[in-house]
């Protein structure tokens, strides 16, 4: 399963040089992850997850394979890109292929690196992109809804439901509100989708501030998590000079200079562990001499579904599910001691999976 992450922000926000980081990471784990750069704007990084090392020591893995996150970096945009300023009709087609936005929004001063606006405004340069992901969401829905209702009108229900959700985004839309204030249920996310609108991502904002306040932000960096909680966001804090020279510096090293500028982990790391969160995805594990595995499913998915990310066949041919939560394996030193002490459960097709089960399915081909 693919989850894709858009990088946006106006210029100079160090937007490029927060997604140049991200990639020169994933390229120095190379090493010991399979590593893809699918376009010179795309970047398929590791989740950091330490679980995955404590599994495969337990059970003697040979090789460890985390689960993965695709970010963009989506080309800047200005004032108008709803109207095709800039590079606005590539910048919205981009954004459109996401599952959410990761927003940089510029939380330093500095004069030798100008601002697009003149000024540093951060909930201004949130209010700026935000606008024209509306407005193009607007025009996009006011086009369609002709179409939508004539369809609806010959008894599609499918029909009829869009046109619903289409609606209640319009009204929304309309009082300068995004779609996702729509108040979808998850019975009705995926036809909610379908309507493409660029408002109704989730949004993560990132805080770019300067190297000093790396570690607990600044004034700026807390107007916009002020803003985030106001909207139901997410919103961490990075120094994206830090992470640009972090990520160049050989694994040994990095751990030291870390510490130099009071820091426990890249800041890169809990980018990465946002957007996850964000997506409402959680991490299952397959274990064994071989390798450890983590992978993605989104939250609430049942054992069938949680089989087919692996392979369409394991979903259509499920049996069960022999599990063994995070928790029990790592005190039960692994899938022996686990079985012995009775913390080894077979599950059916109606069960849904848990953040860290460890998982081994059974299926007939």
């Amino acid at each position: 399963m693919g989850f894709k992450c858009g990088i946006v922000g106006l210029p100079n926000v160090g937007k490029s040089t927060l997604f140049n980081a991200l990639t020169q990471t994933a390229a120095a784990q190379a090493a010991n992850y399979p590593f893809c750069t699918i376009e010179p704007n795309v970047g398929d990084v590791a989740v950091p997850d330490p679980r995955l090392a404590t599994l495969a020591e337990i059970a003697g893995s040979k090789e460890i394979i985390p689960t993965r996150l695709t970010f963009v970096d989506i080309a800047g945009l200005v004032r108008g890109a709803s109207k095709g300023e800039g590079l606005g009709n590539q910048f919205l087609a981009n954004i459109r292929e996401c599952d959410a936005i990761a927003h940089v929004v510029r939380c330093f001063e500095d004069g030798d690196v100008t601002h697009v606006e003149g000024k540093i405004d951060p909930l201004s340069d949130i209010a700026t992109i935000e606008t024209e992901l509306m407005l193009a969401d607007l025009d996009s829905l006011e086009r369609r809804i002709v179409a939508m209702e004539k369809k609806a009108k010959g008894g599609d229900k499918e029909a009829k439901d869009i046109l619903a959700l289409a609606q209640r985004s319009l009204a929304e839309l309309k009082e300068g509100r995004p779609a996702r204030a729509a108040g979808v249920s998850r019975e009705e996310h995926d036809l909610f989708q379908s309507l493409g609108l660029l408002s109704s991502k989730p949004v993560l904002y990132v805080c770019n501030v300067e190297e000093a306040s790396a570690d607990k932000g600044n004034f700026f960096s807390e107007l916009v998590k002020g803003q985030a909680a106001k909207e139901g966001a997410a919103a961490v804090v990075v120094s994206a000079k830090i992470e640009s020279e972090i990520a160049v510096l050989p694994e040994a090293e990095q751990k030291d200079y870390l510490e130099a500028v009071g820091l426990t982990e890249p800041g890169l790391n809990r980018v990465i562990r946002a957007g996850y969160d964000l997506l409402h995805l959680v991490t299952y594990f397959t274990v064994g001499p071989k390798e450890a595995r983590a992978w993605t499913i989104e939250k609430g998915t049942k054992a069938p579904q949680a089989a087919g990310v692996i392979h369409t066949d394991f979903e259509k041919g499920f049996i069960r599910s022999e599990t063994i939560a995070y928790g029990d394996y790592v005190a039960c030193r692994g899938e022996a001691g686990a079985r012995e002490a009775g913390k080894f459960r077979l599950e059916g097709k109606d069960y849904v999976v848990a953040d860290g089960d460890v998982l081994h399915f059974r299926f007939a081909n």
